[in-house]
C-alpha cells in the first residue's frame, strides 16, 4: 500500500472538526483600529503622578501632624508603628480611599507562587441596630493584620492542610494605593505573609529582613569614613522586557496561553538578523498601549522613564527611575499587573515569559542595584579618581568578593524553567556567574592590589570628535557595556542581568543583599582585627582590600560570556556552570546558604528548605504542563494538519498519475513520503515520551523527579518540536491551524 494511503486510512478513522481560529484571528486583526483616547491625553505627567497613592503628600493632608511624623519615620528611618498610631492611620487611610471612590480594601502580598495575591473586603459594615444603616470603616486591627489560608499557597512543607492559619501583616514602608477597574476601586495595602508560627511564606518578608541586615553592615563600614551616616539603603532600578502579541493570535496558540511560551514554531525567514527592530519606530498600536499603561503607572506612583523596541521583533522594554529597593520591587510587580490589564483593553497580550519564542532574544529583568547613605551618597559611585577613592573601593571590592564567595547562591536566585531556556542564548548572560568591571577599573584594581591608592587614577573619559563642526563632541564612558555578563558594573551600580523577566525580583535581591551584608560584616571584622593589633586604620583598610582582590580575581571576566572559550576558562577557574534549574537550586540548601541566612536572621533552615521544595515542585509541575500541552497540540493540531496535507497530496498524485505525468507524480510521492516520515517519527517520539514520563512519575523523590524532567523529558520535547517544525515548513499553509512566528512576531 502506498504510504499516503496508510495516512489517509488513519485519518479517515478520526473525526476532526478543526476550527478556523488562526484565520479568524488574522481576519479580525486586519480590521482592528488603533484605540485613540482623548481622556487626559495632553496632561502633564507630573500633574497625575501618585494621585492614587497614599504617599507622604496624601498623608500630610489626611493625618494629624504627629501621626504623619510617625509614618514618615517608619518609612524613612524604619521606626516601629504602635497600635494607637495605626488606629489614626487607618481612619485617615479609609477617608482618603473613600474620598477617591474606593469601596473595598485588600492586603496585597507576594506568596511563593511568584505573583501577587489579594482578597477584597468591603469598607461597609452593617449595623446590628436595624434602625441604623451602617457605615464604612477600617480599623487598626484590619489595617495591620488579616488572615488568608496558609495551606492553600505553596509552602514547601511548612504547613499542612490541617494547620491552615496564616497572616498578612501591613508593610508601612511601601505606600498603599488604589487599583481601579471599570466598575470598582479597591484600596491595596502592601503586606508581608507569614505562617501561624511566624515563618515567612512570601518573598517580601526575607527581602525586608535582608535590607535591614545590609543597612546595619554597610552603615558600620561607612563609619570608617563618615561617622554621621545613620542608615544605608539598597536601591533598585529594574528594566522590564516583554513581548506583545495580538490577543486573537495569542488565543489561537494553546501553548502560549497555558505555558507562556511557544512549544512549536519554526523561525521565519526574517527574524532579528537584520538588527532593525532595536530602538526602531514603535508601531502606533503598541505606542498607544504603552501610553495607556504608563499613565496608569504614573497615577500609581511608578516613576517610568523609558520605553523602546528591544532586539527581537515584537519585544519591548520599559524602565523607571531607581527607588528604594522594597518600593521598587513592589512597583515592578504592580506594573506587570497593570500592563496585563491594559493590554486586554487594547486587544493585546503581554508575554513576560523569559523565552516565548525560540531562536530570538529572550526577555530579562535587569536589576540595577546600588547602595546609598542617608546623606545622599551613592557608595558605588567611583568619582573622578577611583584609584584614590578608598570609600568607593571599599564597597566596590567587597561586592566583587561577595560574588566570588556566594556566586552559586546568586545563580540559584534566578533559577527557573523559563530562565533555563534563556540563559546563554541570543545575547543573554550565561549560567556562569562572573563580574564585568571594564578594562579601566580592572586596571585600577590591579594597581591598587600592587601599590595601594594611586595619586592619579582618573577614569580619563575620552572625547569623541567626529570632525563635523556642527555636531557636539561626545564623551566616552569609562567602561563599555557587556550584554553577556550576568553581573556587570555599569558606572555607579551593578546590573544583575541574569534575572528573568517573569520573576519576582525579591528572591535574587534577598540573596544579593544578604551575601553583601555578610561580606561587609566579615570585612569589618578583618579590619578591626588589624586595628586591634596596632595597625593604622587607613593601612588596615588597604591591606584587607588588597587581599580581597587577590582572592577574587577569578570572578572578574571582561570578555564574551557566551563563548565556548569562556566556558572552558571558567571551569579551570573553578566557577560552576549550573545550566539546569534543579542543579542550580541546590545552592539554596547548601551549608553556606544555611549559615549566612540563619546567622543573619533572614531565613531559618525550615524556611530555606521550603523555598527549595517549592521551586523544585514548580519546575516539575510546569514541565508536566508543557508535556501535556505538547501531546495535546501534536494530536489535535499538528498531526491532523499533516494528515489533511497527505490526503491532498494523495489526490494530486492520483490525478497526475492518471494523466500520465509520471515525473510530476513521483515528485508529489517524494513530498508525501517526506511528510509521512516526520509524522511517524513524531508518533514514535510521543510513545517514547509517554514511557519516560511514566517512569519519572514513579519516582518518590522530588529532587530525582526534577532532575529526570531536566535530563530526560526536556530532550523529548525538543525532539518532538524539531519534527513538528519540519511539518510546519512542509504542510500547506491553508491547512496549518496554529499562528506562525511570522504572524506572532510581525503582525501588529
Amino acid at each position: 500500500m502506498f504510504a499516503a494511503d496508510r495516512c489517509v486510512m488513519y485519518h479517515s478513522s478520526w473525526e476532526w472538526d478543526m476550527s478556523e481560529i488562526r484565520y479568524d484571528a488574522l481576519r479580525t486583526l486586519s480590521s482592528v483600529p488603533v484605540e485613540r483616547t482623548a481622556k487626559n491625553g495632553n496632561q502633564k505627567l507630573s500633574s497625575i503622578f501618585g494621585e492614587k497613592v497614599f504617599n507622604l503628600i496624601a498623608m500630610k493632608e489626611y493625618l494629624a501632624e504627629g501621626v504623619y511624623q510617625k509614618m514618615a519615620d517608619a518609612i524613612q528611618r524604619n521606626a516601629r508603628i504602635d497600635v494607637e498610631t495605626a488606629e489614626n492611620v487607618a481612619k485617615g487611610l479609609k477617608k482618603w480611599a473613600t474620598d477617591l471612590g474606593a469601596t473595598h480594601y485588600t492586603h496585597w502580598f507576594q506568596p511563593l507562587t511568584g505573583s501577587t495575591a489579594e482578597k477584597h473586603d468591603s469598607f461597609f459594615k452593617p449595623s446590628l441596630d436595624i434602625t441604623v444603616q451602617g457605615m464604612e470603616n477600617l480599623s487598626a486591627a484590619e489595617l495591620i493584620q488579616l488572615e488568608p489560608d496558609a495551606s492553600s499557597f505553596p509552602h514547601g512543607g511548612l504547613r499542612s492542610t490541617d494547620k491552615a492559619r496564616g497572616y498578612t501583616v501591613w508593610d508601612p514602608s511601601s505606600y498603599a494605593f488604589i487599583m481601579e477597574t471599570e466598575n470598582s476601586k479597591t484600596l491595596y495595602i502592601p503586606a508581608v505573609y507569614i505562617s501561624y508560627t511566624g515563618e515567612s511564606l512570601d518573598f517580601k518578608t526575607p527581602l525586608l529582613k535582608s535590607c535591614e541586615v545590609l543597612n546595619r553592615a554597610a552603615t558600620a563600614v561607612c563609619h570608617y569614613f563618615d561617622s554621621s551616616v545613620n542608615n544605608v539603603i539598597a536601591t533598585l532600578g529594574w528594566e522590564q522586557e516583554y513581548f506583545i502579541v495580538d490577543a486573537g493570535l495569542y488565543k489561537a496558540r494553546p501553548d502560549l496561553m497555558i505555558t507562556g511560551r511557544t512549544l512549536f514554531g519554526g523561525k521565519p525567514a526574517r527574524n532579528q538578523q537584520l538588527e532593525d527592530h532595536y530602538f526602531a519606530s514603535i508601531p502606533e498600536r503598541i505606542q498607544t498601549f504603552m501610553a495607556d499603561f504608563e499613565k496608569e503607572s504614573y497615577r500609581l506612583g511608578i516613576p517610568l522613564r523609558t520605553r523602546h523596541n528591544e532586539v527581537a521583533p515584537g519585544q519591548y522594554e520599559c524602565a523607571p527611575m531607581f527607588e528604594e529597593l522594597n518600593m521598587a520591587n513592589d512597583h515592578n510587580l504592580l506594573l506587570m499587573d497593570v500592563m496585563s490589564r491594559v493590554a486586554a483593553r487594547h486587544g493585546l497580550a503581554v508575554l513576560f515569559h523569559e523565552k516565548p519564542f525560540a531562536g530570538v532574544n529572550g526577555s530579562g529583568k535587569h536589576n540595577n542595584w546600588s547602595i546609598a547613605t542617608d546623606r545622599g551618597k551613592n557608595l558605588l559611585s567611583p568619582g573622578e579618581n577611583p584609584g584614590s577613592n578608598l570609600y568607593f573601593l571599599t564597597f566596590f571590592i567587597n561586592v566583587i568578593k561577595a560574588v566570588n564567595e556566594y556566586g552559586d547562591m546568586l545563580r540559584a536566585g534566578v533559577a527557573t524553567l523559563g530562565n533555563e531556556h534563556r540563559l546563554g542564548a541570543n545575547e543573554a548572560p550565561p549560567a556562569i556567574i562572573s563580574v564585568f568591571t571594564g578594562s579601566q577599573l580592572e586596571t585600577v584594581l590591579s594597581t591598587f592590589k600592587s601599590v595601594g591608592l594611586a595619586a592619579s587614577s582618573s577614569l580619563g573619559r575620552d572625547i569623541i570628535d567626529l570632525g563635523v563642526p556642527r555636531i557636539p563632541e561626545a564623551e566616552k564612558d569609562a567602561t563599555d557595556r557587556n550584554r553577556t555578563s550576568p553581573f556587570p558594573f555599569t558606572g555607579n551600580k551593578f546590573e544583575f542581568r541574569a534575572v528573568g523577566s517573569s520573576q519576582n525580583n525579591a528572591q535574587a535581591l534577598t540573596i544579593l543583599n544578604t551575601m553583601v551584608a555578610q561580606q561587609l560584616a566579615d570585612f569589618k571584622r578583618d579590619v578591626d582585627v588589624r586595628i586591634g593589633q596596632g595597625e593604622d586604620q587607613h593601612d588596615a583598610l588597604i591591606a584587607v582590600l588588597q587581599g580581597y582582590i587577590a582572592d577574587s580575581e577569578r570572578i572578574i571576566f571582561n570578555g564574551d560570556g557566551n563563548s565556548a572559550e569562556w566556558a572552558e576558562e571558567a571551569r579551570k577557574r573553578g566557577l560552576k556552570n549550573a545550566v539546569s534549574t534543579p542543579d542550580a537550586l541546590k545552592a539554596l540548601i547548601s551549608n553556606q546558604a544555611r549559615t549566612i541566612f540563619s546567622s543573619n536572621g533572614i531565613m531559618n533552615d525550615a524556611e530555606l528548605t521550603a523555598r527549595y521544595n517549592v521551586q523544585l515542585e514548580q519546575y516539575v509541575k510546569k514541565m508536566d504542563i508543557e508535556v501535556r500541552v505538547c501531546e495535546e497540540m501534536v494530536r489535535t493540531h499538528i498531526l491532523p494538519a499533516a494528515f489533511d496535507y497527505v490526503r491532498k497530496l494523495s489526490d494530486n498524485y492520483d490525478g497526475l498519475h492518471r494523466m500520465g505525468l509520471t515525473k510530476a507524480a513521483d515528485k508529489v510521492k517524494a513530498e508525501t513520503e517526506l511528510v509521512i516520515s516526520h509524522v511517524e517519527r513524531t508518533r514514535e517520539l510521543l510513545e517514547d515520551l509517554s514511557k519516560e514520563l511514566d517512569a519519572v512519575h514513579h519516582l518518590t523523590s522530588l529532587e530525582e523527579e526534577a532532575a529526570q524532567y531536566s535530563a530526560r523529558i526536556k530532550p523529548y520535547l525538543d525532539a518532538i518540536r524539531l519534527e513538528a517544525d519540519h511539518l510546519e515548513r512542509l504542510v500547506d499553509d491553508n491547512l496549518w491551524k496554529l499562528p506562525k512566528y511570522r504572524e506572532l512576531l510581525f503582525i501588529r
